[in-house]
């Protein structure tokens, strides 16, 4: 009996090795097989030129960022039309990196030219992220999926019956349940216990009170992004290029109105290629390139403050000073809670959703493999207290990379624990973004304005003040087996954190104010650059503009939900589903 026990042990573990492990090895082969129509840039066959003659060698869509809504509206379109569906990066798939939740901090750490996350540091000194892999922000987030509250699609004049058809598109494909881990269970009791009630148990939808979400991870640990949305796809009017960093769209400038003709990218060896529309009117490019791509994107094609473009000396096709305007991030602080011994790792699976716009979520623990504990993880590092024997006024940005080279020799203990994360929802302090050159590789410059509204600041000192009862309760002692901490010493760790370039200052643990200013980070939830009503009108169309479109969380004046990314891949599948209503009605047949 234990003989045959010990053998049906050995033959589950190796089907559950076979499913977590296989695709990578066998990645290539399995991915030709369900997404035959995604090859490098350099396959492409340019036309002879772009004119203003219209063809019909053209596509019907060109959608510009194969990122998290770039994909389902790439799928959803081709169903009736003829797609190129544009990314400037690689694919996730055999990634390992992207693929595990284990490594999720490793990805956000590679700072290499062809990491699936392109660094970038905003004006305000804060660590950011942007994607650069088909999936976009779906491939290097924490995972967790929920829907929007109702106020917001109200707010976005959205269709209430068409969202509630486009969010189960989604989940049905690439949504899964989380396994709820010990330091999940703390976080939800000491919200309970600190009056974040009721609690709503397992759902998608954003309700007051404690909830468990969804996630993109499922229970092997291995990531699913927006780009296995695309295969719901039609392969025979499909086709993805990845590697292709998109230049510039191109216009028509001879009519009364500016019109999107196509647009010019580059291939993975740096040869130019045109790719162009066809002859109907309706056919466009879309923008999908996210918060930040996008309205750099506009700005490099000539739309913008014609004042800006001529200082660097790109043709104007039309003034619009609002284009990179209303820039917004959700601003992040976080209480690092110490453990005595390592605990699993979990990214967000728990939220404490409060009406006074304040979100409490928690990770925990750290893959604790030889590579990732030898590399900088950006601005949720674990690496608590290294940097503080550097004064608070030295940590300048050449002081942290000297830091980070030299750090090979931290500890194994150095990543125990996790963080309990507060974030301010809708907030009214916001920047812009502006082009630096006119080289759409490189960041442009980024200004969120952190904490420059009252109102922010104050709801950031609400949300510190829930979190220390959170850690404070007898639910996270009885995890930490540590003594119970006073409010000075809890913020005292996160303090001597390696988290931003904002000098610090002596009262940090004195002033919940002043903790709050120096200790930002980001969420990853930045939005906006291209308001409705501004840059594009309620059909995403680009004002002043024929046969452009925008669709993407450039266009949003807040981040939906707790975190945005379930919205931004049912927004993709809801606009292909309106465009082909809108296009061809009934014989849409969706």
């Amino acid at each position: 009996m234990a003989s045959f026990s010990a053998v049906k042990f050995l033959l589950c573990f190796f089907i559950i090795w076979l499913i977590n492990f296989l695709p990578l090895c066998q990645g290539k082969e399995n991915n030709e097989y369900k997404y035959p129509f995604i090859k490098k840039a350099s396959s492409f066959s340019s036309p002879p030129s772009i004119s203003t003659t219209n063809t019909n060698d053209g596509y019907d869509y060109i959608i510009v960022g194969g990122g998290t809504a770039g994909c389902p509206l790439a799928a959803t379109l081709s169903k009736n039309f003829n797609v190129l569906l544009l990314e400037r990066g690689g694919v996730p798939f055999t990634n390992p990196n992207v693929s595990f939740l284990d490594n999720f901090h490793i990805t956000l750490a590679d700072t290499s030219p062809t990491s699936a996350s392109q660094f970038f540091m905003s004006t305000d000194g804060v660590y950011n992220a942007r994607a650069r892999v088909l999936g976009g922000g779906s491939s290097i987030n924490a995972g967790f999926y929920t829907r929007a509250s109702s106020r917001f699609i109200q707010k976005m004049g959205w269709d209430a019956k068409l969202v509630n058809k486009s969010y189960p598109w989604v989940e049905k494909q690439i949504v899964h349940r989380p396994t709820f881990s010990h330091w999940q269970r703390a976080l939800r009791d000491g919200l309970l216990d600190a009056g974040v009630s009721p609690f709503n148990g397992f759902t998608y939808e954003h309700k007051y009170g404690t909830k468990l979400g969804g996630t993109i991870f499922d229970r092997f640990g291995r990531r699913h992004t927006a780009a296995e949305l695309l295969a719901s796809g039609n392969p025979n009017k499909l086709t993805v290029l990845i590697y292709a960093t998109v230049q510039k769209i191109v216009f028509d400038t001879t009519g009364k109105r500016p019109k999107a003709m196509g647009v010019i990218f580059k291939d993975e060896n740096g040869k130019q290629h045109k790719a162009i529309l066809g002859n109907d009117k309706q056919s466009e490019v879309i923008v999908s390139s996210g918060a930040i791509g996008t309205p750099q994107m506009l700005l490099l094609s000539g739309i913008g403050s014609k004042a800006e473009l001529e200082k660097l000396k790109i043709p104007v096709v039309l003034d619009n000073r609002f284009v990179g305007k209303g820039m917004a991030d959700n601003p992040m602080n976080t209480i690092f809670v110490p453990l005595k011994k390592p605990v699993k790792q979990s990214l967000i699976e728990t939220v404490g959703i409060t009406n006074r716009g304040v979100y409490i979520e928690a990770s925990s623990g750290f893959g604790q493999s030889s590579d990732s504990i030898h590399c900088h993880h950006g601005m949720l590092s674990a690496e608590i207290g290294q940097l503080s024997t550097i004064p608070p006024k030295q940590r300048s940005e050449e002081a942290i990379k000297a830091f980070m080279k030299n750090k090979k020799d931290i500890p194994i203990e150095a990543f125990k624990g996790g963080f309990i994360l507060t974030k301010v929802a809708n907030p009214w302090s916001t920047g812009d973004l502006r082009l630096i050159n006119t080289n759409v590789e490189d960041n442009p410059a980024v200004t969120f304005n952190y904490f420059s509204h009252p109102a922010d600041l104050q709801r950031c000192v609400e949300g510190i003040q829930l979190v220390t009862k959170v850690v404070q309760s007898q639910h996270f002692t009885n995890l930490t087996m540590c003594v119970r901490e006073t409010t000075e010493q809890l913020l005292n760790s996160t303090v001597k954190a390696n988290v931003n370039l904002i000098p610090k200052h002596v009262n940090d643990t004195k002033s919940l104010e002043q903790f709050c200013k120096d200790t930002v980070i980001t969420i990853w939830h930045y939005h906006g650059g291209c308001h409705v009503g501004k840059v594009v009108d309620s059909d995403h169309k680009v004002l002043g503009v024929n046969r452009l479109r925008v669709i993407d969380g450039s266009t949003f004046t807040e981040s939906p939900g707790t975190n945005p990314q379930a919205t931004v891949m049912m927004m993709g599948r809801y606009m292909g589903l309106k465009i082909l209503r809108d296009r061809l009605g009934k014989f849409a047949g969706v």
